[in-house]
Order: C-alpha cells, then structure tokens, then sequence
C-alpha cells in the first residue's frame, strides 16, 4: 500500500526538482539526429541531383547554449554558442564541433531558418584514406551547418540540416565531408 502512495507522488517530486530546471539559463536545447552520410563534397548545398542518400549511418548530438547577453555577442545577432558530435555508425568519420549558430523566423510563423559557423576536429585520415572514407588533410577543420526547421511546439523543434567539414584547402588534401538529415530539438 504504501508502495501504491509513493509511486502517486513520485511524478510531483520529480517535477519539482525540475522546476527550475537545472539547465535553464544555460542550456538553451538539446538536440539528436539521424544523417545521410557524405551526400555531397561540396559546403554548399548545390546541385541537389548529384545529392547521395544510399548511406544514413550518422547520428548527432548537439547542445546549444543560451546566447550570452554581452554587447559583442548583441551586436553580431545573439547567435547560441553550441558543441556537438556527428558520429558515424558505419566506421568512417566521426566529427566533434564547436560554433555559433543563428536562427531567422521566417515572418511570423514557427518556420527559421538556421546557420552554424564553427571548427571541427576528426578522427578521419590526413591522406591516405582507405576506399570510401576522406583524406581530410588537416586535423582541425572549417564547420558550416544550414537548416530550416519548425518550432513544433514551445518546447520542440524539428530541424532539416546540412552540415559540412573542410579545410578551404589550407592543407594538402581537402576532401569534404557533407551529412544530411534530420535533427529533432528539445528547449528549456
């Protein structure tokens, strides 16, 4: 019986533990995604009909932070600095990143549209690639991400987004890295 008690306040306690949360004022969302691995070379998404799709084997996790309130930050557009990890399930490359991110509302509408300029490390070759993975050429390189998603909710988002890694050819291999998928956001 009092087992039967417990579990009917066990849902009022754990709320208020989370009431604040823990992360507020931190922690702006918490992202994971699933991705297309390498559906294309180049950092902008062009040319749509070269795109491949015959391998999603990535998935993601992002966090994006509470944009910080200092002038510098204002004065660029109050993008949410954001760390993250693209890691490939197949065996080939897996990305760590770090960026800031902007989004744009689309008119007033839950729609945004979404940009992440940042680095990323790899663990990739350098040259000398085996059969169907990257010579990245250097360890550090460039991160661009674009997107449009959906405030599905206060507390969801749902977003379509590209990402790529490359090195601008500062190296001497500089095959690119672009993923496609869908990552899906919860706010705080």
């Amino acid at each position: 019986m009092f087992g039967l008690i417990a579990l009917g306040f066990a849902p009022v306690a754990a709320q208020d533990l989370l009431d604040p949360h823990p992360l507020a004022g931190v922690v702006d969302e918490l992202r994971i995604g699933i991705h297309a691995y390498n559906v294309h070379y180049a950092m902008l998404p062009t040319y749509i009909h070269e795109w491949q799709f015959n391998e999603v084997s990535s998935i993601s996790f992002d966090v994006l932070f509470t944009s910080p309130q200092i002038d510098a930050f204002t004065w660029i557009g109050s993008p949410r600095p954001e760390i993250g990890a693209t890691l490939n399930l197949a065996g080939k490359e897996n990305l760590v990143h770090a960026g800031l991110t902007w989004q744009l509302p689309i008119f007033d509408t839950p729609v945004f549209l979404e940009g992440t300029f940042g680095a990323a490390i790899h663990d990739g070759a350098l040259s000398g690639a085996p059969e169907g993975q990257k010579n990245f050429g250097c360890r550090v390189n460039f991160y661009e991400r674009f997107g449009i998603g959906v405030n599905a909710s206060d507390t969801m988002t749902a977003t379509l987004a590209y990402e790529h890694t490359s090195n601008n050819n500062w190296c001497g291999d500089n095959a690119g890295l672009s993923n496609f998928g869908l990552r899906v956001g919860w706010k705080f």
